[in-house]
């Protein structure tokens, strides 16, 4: 097998009322096609009532083809023409790429309540601004205000954005975000 398999997908309008002749019709197609080199495999699948789906993969993007413009396809497409109508194809190379495109993206995480962010920025602002008030502020008054409240400022923030928040965040992850963790622990119930 190639490193490149071609899964085509065809999906058809049926007659009502000739549902199960298009049924029989797919899957004696696809044992046509199941005779011709670098077939690996098919079905027939119904999405709901509106489309039907004929899905058939090769080895590769040649051996599809000349499976689709052989004698034996034509036969077929013109047996098929009283019971359904061609209504849309679609051609996927490789395995990842067809899975890919049929996983739906996952939805961001909601962010947690204002009033959750407060208590942990809080959390995080209030014990240096506390310590640097008790323990370094007495020393510096003969400083002018604005280069102590920058000294402050600087100190402060460059303690609470490397060092405290950080580890507020992982310590609170469950709290502020109870959906996401639901699911991973959904999701290592399942697999253990």
């Amino acid at each position: 097998m190639t490193s490149n398999p071609v899964t085509v997908t065809v999906a058809y309008r049926v007659t009502p009322g000739r549902e199960a002749d298009f049924h029989s019709w797919g899957w004696a197609m696809l044992g046509a096609g199941a005779q011709q080199p670098g077939f690996l495999g098919g079905g027939v699948l119904v999405d709901g009532e509106a489309e039907w789906h004929v899905i058939y993969r090769f080895v590769s993007e040649g051996s599809a083809l000349a499976w689709e413009n052989s004698p034996a396809r034509t036969q077929w497409d013109a047996r098929v023409a009283g019971l359904a109508r061609v209504t849309g194809s679609r051609r996927v190379q490789g395995s990842q790429a067809w899975f890919d495109a049929q996983r739906p993206a996952p939805a961001p995480p909601a962010p947690p309540s204002k009033w959750k962010l407060w208590f942990v920025n809080m959390s995080a602002v209030f014990p240096p601004v506390l310590l640097f008030n008790l323990t370094v502020l007495p020393y510096l008054g003969d400083l002018n205000a604005l280069f102590r409240t920058l000294l402050l400022c600087l100190s402060v923030t460059g303690l609470v954005t490397w060092i405290l928040m950080p580890r507020l965040q992982r310590f609170f992850r469950k709290w502020l975000y109870p959906p996401l963790q639901a699911l991973r622990g959904r999701h290592k119930r399942r697999t253990a």
